[in-house]
Formats: structure tokens, C-alpha cells, sequence
């Protein structure tokens, strides 16, 4: 087994009516959350890691999507890895480094899941997306994109 990188992506994926997709952890029942996945070298670029994960998680080609529809959001946070998945991980390395990106996706577009990764997706207004994610973080990020959204309307 390959071991993970401690520094991933996060990707809030979003219609213009902003609904925000949320995916169900195949190994974790009830874990909702973004797209979200590690490097997969250290010296990745982290906006191919983005679009990468993306078409991984949801079959979603990011390429096919109009240009500038990936967005970095400029955010990172650290966090501590759940105890329960440091062993995906090299022996002592115990928080993770995650960069933020928001992907304006159209009205139709299919989502294809990979079934060992996730079980289940749903479209929510992005509210009720940011209440049902089991991590703060993810909650947070979809919080802070509709914020940043507003004010730039404004």
C-alpha cells in the first residue's frame, strides 16, 4: 500500500442555483462530504490534484467544463487525521495540510460515483450542505464560498 501525502484538496462542487454536491463515504455510513483526496506526489499541482479528484470521486472532467469554472479559493487549514486513518499515512505524521477549491458545475451535469470510495450523492441548498457534513472544515469552506460569493455581488 502507498502511503498518503498529508496534504490534500477539498472541492466544493456547486450550481449557479447554489446547490452543492455532498458524496456518502462508502466506509464510513453517514459521513457526507465534498470531494476531497490527497496528493498524489508531493510536488502534484495542487489545481490538477483538484480536477484529478474530482473526475475520481464523480466522473466529473473538470477539462470538459467551461475555462475558469475551478476555482482556488486561497484558503488552506490544518487538521488532525482521525486517529483511525493514520495508517494511511507514514509512522508519525498526524495532521494534514488541506488547500480549498469551489467548481461551478451546469445544471445537468451527471455524477458518476467511484463505488469503493462513495455510496450515495445528493444536490443541497448550500445550508443544509454545510450543516450535513461530518467534518467542521468542509462546513466551513462551503460557508466561507457563498460569503465570499455575496460579498463580490455586493
Amino acid at each position: 500500500m502507498n502511503l498518503k501525502i498529508p496534504i490534500s484538496v477539498l472541492v466544493v462542487i456547486y450550481k449557479s442555483n447554489r446547490d452543492v454536491l455532498l458524496i456518502e463515504r462508502a466506509d464510513r455510513s453517514g459521513f457526507w462530504q465534498s470531494v476531497t483526496g490527497s496528493l498524489d506526489a508531493p510536488e502534484e499541482d495542487l489545481v490538477l490534484a483538484a480536477a484529478r479528484e474530482v473526475f475520481e470521486e464523480t466522473g466529473i472532467a473538470v477539462d470538459c467544463l467551461p475555462k475558469g469554472a475551478l476555482q482556488n479559493m486561497h484558503q488552506q487549514i490544518e487538521y488532525e487525521i482521525y486517529p483511525e486513518w493514520r495508517f494511511r499515512y507514514a509512522p508519525g505524521v498526524t495532521r494534514n495540510t488541506e488547500h480549498w477549491f469551489a467548481l461551478e458545475v451546469p445544471e445537468n451535469t451527471p455524477v458518476i460515483l467511484a463505488p469503493r470510495e462513495h455510496v450515495a450523492y445528493e444536490w443541497l441548498p448550500y445550508e443544509k450542505a454545510a450543516q450535513k457534513c461530518f467534518s467542521r472544515s468542509n462546513g466551513e469552506a462551503i460557508l466561507k464560498l457563498f460569503s465570499a460569493d455575496k460579498s463580490q455581488r455586493e
